[in-house]
C-alpha cells in the first residue's frame, strides 16, 4: 500500500499548535517593536529590524545551500514581500497610538475575511465548523471592542486603529499568500525572501528617513529580528501543512499574549469585556484546531457490503 505524503501525516493540530507558537514569538515582537516605535518612530523601528532580519535569514539560507527558487516562486515571494511593507506600517504606526489589546482586536479582522479569500483564490471548501469557529472568535473581538470604547483615548488612538484596520485588509490576503508560499518553498527560503524584501523596500527612503539608532536600543532591534525569523520560520511550516482557513483562526491567540504583555511592559489595563472576549477566541480557535477524522476505508467496507 502506497503511503501518503509527510505533509498528509501531520494532523492540523499539530499544525495549529506550531502556528500558534509562531503567533506567540510574533507578539514578543510586536511589543519589542511597539518600544522601538515610541523611542525612534515606526519607519526606523522597521528598517533595522529588517535589515537584521535580512541578515540572519541571508546567513541560513547560504549556510544550508538553498537553491535559488523558480521565476514563478520568486513572483509569490515578491509580492508577498511588498504587500507586507504598507501592512506593517500601518499596523506598527497604530500600535504606537493604541493599547496592544486593542490593536490585536482589531486586527482579527484578517482572520474572518482570509476564509472567504481562501476559498476564492485557493480552491478551499469553507467548512462550517471552521467558518463557526471563526464567527465565534470574531464576536468575541466584538465584545472586547464594545468594553474598550467606553475609554476616552482620543484622537491619536483614533487615527491608529484606522491605520490597524487598514493593515488587517491587507493581512487577509498575507495570510493566503502564507499558505501558497509555505506549499512552494521551504520556511528558510520563506523568511529569507520575506525579509530580504521588505529590508530593500524600507532601505529605499533610508537617504531621507532613517537614523542610527543607539547603542541601548541594539538589543531591541535584534531581539525583534530573531522573533520575526522565529515566527516566520514557524507559520511557514505550519502553512504547508494545514489549510488557511483551519489555521486562521490561530491569529486570535495573538489578544491572549497582546494582553499579558501589555499589562507588564507598558501597564495596559485588561477590562472585564476583554476578558470575556478572550474566553470566546480560544473557544474558537480549540474548535477550529479539531478536525473530523476522515472515515476508516475498511469501516466503510464492512457498512456497504
Amino acid at each position: 500500500m502506497l503511503q501518503p505524503p509527510d505533509r498528509q501525516l501531520t494532523s492540523t493540530t499539530v499544525a495549529f499548535s506550531v502556528a500558534a507558537l509562531g503567533i506567540a514569538l510574533f507578539s514578543g515582537m510586536d511589543a519589542l517593536m511597539k518600544v522601538l516605535s515610541l523611542q525612534i518612530g515606526t519607519y526606523n523601528a522597521l528598517l533595522w529590524r529588517t535589515l537584521a532580519s535580512a541578515v540572519l535569514a541571508g546567513s541560513l539560507f547560504l549556510a544550508t545551500r538553498s537553491r535559488w527558487p523558480a521565476r514563478p516562486v520568486l513572483r509569490v515571494h515578491l509580492t508577498r514581500g511588498l504587500i507586507s511593507l504598507p501592512m506593517a506600517l500601518l499596523f506598527f504606526w497604530g500600535l504606537a497610538r493604541v493599547p496592544m489589546a486593542q490593536a490585536i482586536a482589531l486586527s482579527f479582522v484578517a482572520s474572518l475575511l482570509s476564509l472567504y479569500l481562501a476559498a476564492v483564490l485557493l480552491g478551499e471548501r469553507i467548512e462550517r465548523r471552521a467558518l463557526g469557529a471563526s464567527l465565534l472568535g470574531f464576536g468575541g473581538v466584538l465584545l472586547i471592542f464594545a468594553g474598550q470604547a467606553e475609554a476616552n483615548l482620543g484622537p491619536e488612538a483614533l487615527a491608529g486603529s484606522l491605520a490597524i484596520l487598514c493593515s488587517a485588509g491587507i493581512y487577509a490576503y498575507n495570510i493566503i499568500l502564507m499558505r501558497r508560499q509555505a506549499l512552494l518553498a521551504g520556511p528558510v527560503e520563506v523568511a529569507f525572501f520575506v525579509s530580504t524584501i521588505m529590508a530593500a523596500g524600507f532601505a529605499v527612503a533610508a537617504p531621507v528617513l532613517a537614523e542610527l539608532p543607539a547603542l541601548k536600543q541594539v538589543p531591541a532591534i535584534i531581539g525583534a529580528a530573531v522573533l520575526a525569523f522565529g515566527s516566520l520560520m514557524l507559520l511557514s511550516w505550519a502553512y504547508a501543512r494545514a489549510e488557511a482557513q483551519h489555521l486562521a483562526p490561530v491569529e486570535y491567540t495573538s489578544f491572549i499574549w497582546a494582553a499579558i504583555l501589555g499589562l507588564l511592559i507598558f501597564d495596559e489595563q485588561v477590562r472585564p469585556f476583554t476578558v470575556a472576549g478572550a474566553v470566546l477566541i480560544v473557544i474558537g480557535c480549540i474548535i477550529a484546531a479539531r478536525r473530523r477524522a476522515p472515515p476508516d476505508p475498511d469501516v466503510d467496507a464492512g457498512v456497504h457490503a
